[in-house]
């Protein structure tokens, strides 16, 4: 029975994938300026710098409406969808009637999106794409500082005074989602002044007298130190090389979410509240050895002798070591924000993005040395296709002439390619050769 479930879900999320390649250049053709949640190359921090810039001046509005829709994806008018969103109406009918299963028992759904379907968050975007230019396209609104930023269905409004956002921007809100089928949430929406601040998405945003500045949110920092001290609490029967191969990808994906706002004393406040989780785990572990052997044992020496440290002997007998990543280590770098008419799927805008992903490429911590001198002298493209290489982990390093032949481990011999690349010149020797050559005759050129 199961597998006869199974089967029709990944058909099911497999067509859903097929009409969101279809339907995702026209959502961004449509899609407000200042919307990025669940858009390709938006992120949070996009979001967090455009309030940054409509907060910061002196002359920037003092209040905001923090808004936040009552369960979102659960309440979408199923009517609406049909009439407005341009795909095959018979076909996302069926999904939006789809139901869903839950302990064996079958729910009908009548109003909402799907959540976790493919198509889901594209399909969230068109619904409440539209705001922006309502606000703009009231008149009482003009020369009232209304300014919308909105990440999926978080966002915040701003306004000269609280009475415009009450009396005139909260109706015009309320009546916009109504025709949708959604409602704001009483408990999490409201007017705030910026000098009491405000969080969103994860930051507090507040001003200090006429300085803006964007820090972590406590709210944050608290979830981070409850996941730590519970990833500790389940293991305290591993070795602590293990335990810091779980941890350090929690930090740093904390640390580098907040990078660009005010972080830097926050950083540091947390690694000391995160040493002392550290230290209670290694001291429970060994109740009757003293602090200094457990200082020992766990950490290092000399001037990291404070690093929470763990070694694992590897099948060659070599030591692999291990240090507990401090986000105080971590680099402020200021984000810059995308533009708002920027558009991935037109050609218009194809220098600009590749600028944007060759900039983010080279401040990517983990490219530096040997790896960004390669990835330079390519100009940021794979030899083979020449196409941008981006992402963590899209490329694989490839020897020009192969080591067993005599090949070095040096810049000359080293280059980068994107992995079906790699896989199409080891797969064939007459494409190898070929590609071989034009790196080669590229290299000489050069």
């Amino acid at each position: 029975m199961q597998l006869i479930l199974t089967v029709p879900t990944m058909q099911d999320r497999a067509m859903q994938t097929l009409y969101l390649l279809s339907l995702d250049p026209i959502a961004e053709t449509m899609a407000d300026r200042t919307s990025y949640g669940f858009r390709p190359k938006r992120s949070a921090a996009d979001a967090v710098t455009n309030c940054f810039y409509r907060l910061s001046r002196q002359t920037s509005a003092p209040w905001i409406l923090e808004a936040d829709i009552q369960a979102c994806f659960d309440r979408f008018d199923h009517i609406w969808l049909l009439e407005h969103i341009p795909i095959d109406k018979q076909v996302l009918g069926k999904w939006l009637k789809a139901g869903y299963m839950e302990s064996g028992q079958y729910f009908p759904t009548n109003q909402g999106s799907p959540q976790g379907g493919a198509i889901s968050p594209a399909l969230a975007n068109m619904v409440l794409d539209g705001l922006d230019k309502k606000l703009k396209d009231c008149q009482s609104l003009k020369g009232k500082k209304v300014c919308l930023v909105r990440y999926a269905d978080d966002f915040i409004i701003t306004g000269a005074s609280k009475e415009i956002l009450e009396q005139t921007v909260r109706p015009l809100v309320e009546k916009f989602l109504k025709e949708r089928g959604l409602n704001l949430s009483e408990r999490k929406t409201r007017t705030v002044h910026i000098q009491a601040g405000f969080d969103f998405l994860g930051q507090n945003i507040r001003k200090y007298g006429n300085k803006l500045l964007i820090k972590p949110s406590k709210e944050s920092r608290e979830n981070l130190l409850k996941r730590v001290k519970a990833l500790l609490k389940k293991s305290r029967s591993i070795s602590s090389y293990d335990l810091i191969k779980k941890l350090n990808p929690i930090l740093r994906g904390w640390g580098y979410y907040h990078n660009h706002v005010v972080s830097k004393r926050i950083f540091s406040k947390m690694d000391h509240l995160i040493y002392h989780q550290v230290w209670k785990w290694c001291v429970r572990r060994h109740p009757k050895k003293s602090s200094e052997w457990v200082r020992s044992k766990y950490f290092g020496s000399g001037n990291n002798r404070w690093a929470f440290t763990g070694e694992e002997k590897l099948p060659t007998d070599k030591i692999s070591r291990i240090e507990l990543a401090r986000l105080a280590k971590i680099k402020i770098v200021r984000h810059r924000m995308i533009k708002g008419e920027a558009n991935p799927y037109s050609y218009l805008w194809k220098n600009y993005f590749e600028q944007r992903q060759k900039k983010a490429w080279a401040m990517n911590p983990n490219h530096k040395g040997l790896m960004l001198r390669i990835w330079q002298k390519q100009e940021g493209r794979c030899p083979v296709c020449q196409q941008l290489i981006g992402g963590e982990r899209q490329w694989d390093q490839h020897h020009v002439l192969p080591r067993k032949d005599g090949g070095t481990d040096k810049l000359d011999n080293l280059v980068l390619l994107h992995p079906t690349c790699h896989k199409q010149l080891h797969s064939n020797k007459a494409v190898a050769d070929s590609i071989n050559t034009k790196i080669e005759f590229k290299e000489a050129r050069a």
